[in-house]
């Protein structure tokens, strides 16, 4: 998409005359004139289909939870392949370093590598006329691709930027891995970030600028076990757990602030003549007030205790030992957060959005935005462009067109928050 010499010297006049605290400033008639943004731009929409390409080859690597790093060496090569210095950190991280004039300042772009799919899942990529679909092509190949592709273009482009910026692949961002990869980046360059933008799934109607909070829990009842024939009255943990899960999804949620819950996950047993020694369940929560996460909590423990203590007196065996136990595990907590809508970082998303000829809402949810809100970091997700549907499921699809947008966007975006080293 050709964007006019006159509408990019307006944003990057914009970019200069931000506060500092927030976005690093810079000359604006220097930006004004320099042909190298525009450069950039031209690269996004001339390897378009590249760039697919890529996005193609990414998803067909599987990432299941916690097993991220097939995926991650091939983005090393990647990221090494647009001039990036490029390192793995201690829980798996690829880290692209692309120096700033300041080294004491980084904005951090990040695209996360884990999908939702366990391991074996079929990922290979099906094409139906312009779509592209497999598990995982657009959360986040998506995301991936265009952090390789806003690296490639800023390369072609020879541009320099008053910040460092940091290209991340990073693990941890789905399910269980509680943003695991984020935690570490904020633990190790926390002093000298000034942004985080994550680049997630597609499309361009959206910024998130809320953090959504969200608990997770694993409920585990176990019990001595038996046979079926001959054990029977013995305490039952799936009993245990179905009256458990009975009970607690009869809580009533406010529709505002909108609150939820789901049972995503139950396990246990040997088989079907066994009474079973183990049961477990996975409840998800989550609210845009904590407060409310603090009462799904709590109908959650009573829950459980009263099953517990049902299915124990239900027994019909006079056995000392014979009584279950429950234990209740958190396994995840993302905290919430929010950048105001008068920050400089949102306006300059804003004036981005002009540019490009886009419309965006601002949206809350949850993403690797989460930390860095939560702390007062300056912190947004943005989408790759495109269009997509099915997010999560077996036939997740992902439409290339008009990807360029969102590219042109994301790269405006990004050098907003960085800022342009003036030419030589």
């Amino acid at each position: 998409m050709p964007v006019k010499l006159f509408s990019l010297c307006c944003i990057l006049s914009f970019v200069a005359a931000a506060p500092a605290q927030t976005l690093s400033s810079s000359s604006g008639a220097a930006l004004a004139s320099d042909p190298r943004v525009l450069r950039a731009m031209n690269w996004l929409t001339t390897n378009v289909p590249w760039i697919t390409e890529e996005q193609v080859r990414i998803t067909e690597i599987p990432a299941p939870p916690f097993k991220e790093a097939a995926r991650g060496s091939y983005l090393k090569r990647l990221l090494s392949s647009a001039g990036l210095r490029v390192s793995t950190d201690s829980v798996g991280n690829i880290i692209g370093l692309r120096p700033g004039l300041s080294s004491s300042e980084v904005v951090l772009v990040v695209a996360h590598l884990d999908t939702v799919f366990p391991a074996g899942t079929d990922v290979r990529v099906r094409r139906a006329g312009a779509r592209l679909i497999a598990p995982g092509i657009t959360d986040n190949g998506a995301g991936l691709a265009a952090l390789v592709a806003l690296a490639r273009a800023m390369q072609d482009a020879r541009i320099k930027t008053r910040q460092t910026i940091l290209f991340v692949a990073d693990v941890g961002e789905e399910g269980e891995g509680n943003l695991r990869g984020m935690r570490r980046l904020i633990e190790t360059y926390r002093q000298r970030l000034r942004t985080v933008i994550a680049v997630d799934g597609s499309g361009t109607d959206f910024v998130t600028n809320a953090a959504l909070a969200s608990r997770r829990f694993e409920v585990s009842f176990t019990g001595p076990g038996g046979h079926s024939w001959t054990d029977f009255g013995m305490p039952n943990p799936i009993n245990a757990a179905g009256r458990a899960i009975a009970r607690f999804i009869t809580l009533r949620v406010p529709d505002s602030p909108r609150t939820i819950f789901n049972v995503g996950e139950i396990s246990g047993g040997t088989s079907v003549n066994s009474i079973p020694y183990r049961a477990s369940f996975k409840v998800d929560m989550r609210s845009e007030q904590e407060s409310e996460i603090d009462k799904i909590e709590a109908a959650l423990r009573a829950a459980v205790q009263s099953a517990l203590e049902e299915e124990n007196a239900a027994s019909r065996r006079n056995i000392v030992n014979a009584k279950l136990d429950v234990k209740i595990q958190t396994i995840g907590v993302r905290p919430g957060g929010e950048l105001p809508e008068d920050s400089a970082l949102l306006a300059v998303v804003r004036q981005a959005d002009r540019i490009v000829g886009n419309r965006s809402r601002l949206e809350r949810s949850s993403t690797d935005a989460n930390i860095p809100l939560s702390l007062g970091i300056p912190a947004i997700a943005i989408g790759a462009g495109g269009r997509s549907g099915g997010a999560h499921s077996l036939d997740e699809w992902y439409d290339p067109t008009g990807r360029e947008l969102g590219l042109h966007r994301a790269l405006l975006i990004l050098l907003g928050a960085a800022g342009l080293e003036p030419s030589p």
